[in-house]
């Protein structure tokens, strides 16, 4: 069966996110006052083809773990749906 996982890699809460305060001085100067906070991440797609649910779950986790995310300044979260 097809599954597609959607992922999303976001820095840690405490670790700085350059891009976002760059992106949060952008949005002042542009006169937009009233965001608090930016955070910049990856948003990431796999196709794979697996026999269940339970297994495509595990190996868009593992491939978190080992790839995707630096688990050290990174936390991810993802989905899985049949495609």
């Amino acid at each position: 069966m097809k599954f597609i996982a959607e992922i999303d890699v976001m820095p840690q809460k405490e670790i700085l996110d350059p891009q976002g305060k760059a992106v949060m001085l952008g949005l002042k100067n542009l006169g937009i006052r009233n965001v608090a906070d930016v955070r910049i991440g990856r948003h990431i797609t796999l196709e794979m083809e697996v026999d269940n649910q339970a297994a495509a779950e595990e190996e868009a986790a593992f491939a978190c773990q080992k790839l995707l995310a630096n688990l050290i300044m990174e936390d991810y979260t993802f989905t899985v749906r049949p495609a």
